[in-house]
């Protein structure tokens, strides 16, 4: 699995779904990657759906038909800030079923694209796909109450929640025994893509986060732990796993949690 990609890599390649999660005026005004087609956020998040925040699956399936987007595809997904919108495109993509070898974030966000390539504000009337998913894939989701039960193991320093909401946010109140990592430590604000592999092991092996652990991520509805999970992954960690649900359901069930 290789999540992140380059613009230099999508630059001329062909048969590629590239998908822009901006607004709709942004996409039209601003310009896009020549050949992308706008799927902006609102559009694939839902308060009501299948685990959590996730779309229903028709719903899903009816999106990417619409958009052109193929059941093989190999999707690129971006936006303008710094990834954590589009990341969560590539997650839902994975979750319902896409296969992890062919969808990908783009590196650096638009800008990367807008520094060396041309872009266009001509619109893109897809092709009508029949786009279907996969109900049966694994995924790397888990419940409430999965994470119920690993939080003796977590304060053990046997298993490792991650919080990747910002620090004011955590001493408000986290999951007992999680680790605090913003995501957009990870994200270089000048080329506003990854840093480099050594400066990001560096970060997560000083906060605990090692490949050799079960890892568990979570935020407050699932947007920002989607970049996580695309970074560790880019990383090779194997043993990563999102709380969907993350803090607005454990609130809502009466979690528990601590504070500092």
């Amino acid at each position: 699995m290789n999540p992140f990609v380059s613009a230099s890599w999508l630059h001329g390649r062909d048969g590629v779904a590239v998908v822009d999660v901006r607004d709709a005026w942004e996409y039209d005004s601003i310009g896009h990657v020549p050949g992308a087609v706008n799927v902006p956020f609102d559009r694939f998040r839902s308060d009501e759906g299948e685990a959590g925040k996730l779309p229903p699956r028709k719903d899903w399936e009816a999106l990417l038909s619409e958009s052109g987007v193929a059941t093989d595809a190999e999707i690129v997904a971006y936006d303008d800030t710094q990834g954590v919108f589009a990341a969560r495109f590539v997650v839902t993509a994975l979750l319902l079923g896409h296969d992890p070898k062919k969808v990908h974030l783009l590196d650096g966000d638009f800008s990367s694209w807008q520094r060396d390539h041309e872009t266009t504000t001509e619109t893109v009337d897809p092709t009508p796909t029949e786009y279907e998913s996969d109900p049966d894939a694994e995924t790397p989701l888990v419940d409430f109450e999965t994470v119920q039960g690993l939080l003796p193991a977590a304060e053990a320093g046997d298993v490792t929640l991650v919080d990747t909401r910002e620090d004011w946010e955590f001493a408000e109140g986290h999951l007992p025994g999680a680790v605090q990592l913003d995501w957009r430590e990870v994200v270089d604000e000048e080329t506003r893509g990854l840093k480099p592999e050594d400066e990001l092991r560096d970060l997560l092996e000083g906060r605990g986060i090692v490949p050799e652990k079960r890892t568990v991520l979570y935020c407050n509805t699932a947007r920002r732990v989607s970049h996580t999970y695309l970074v560790l992954r880019e990383l090779g960690y194997e043993r990563v796993e999102l709380y969907e649900g993350s803090l607005t359901e454990w609130r809502e069930r009466g979690g528990e949690l601590a504070s500092e």
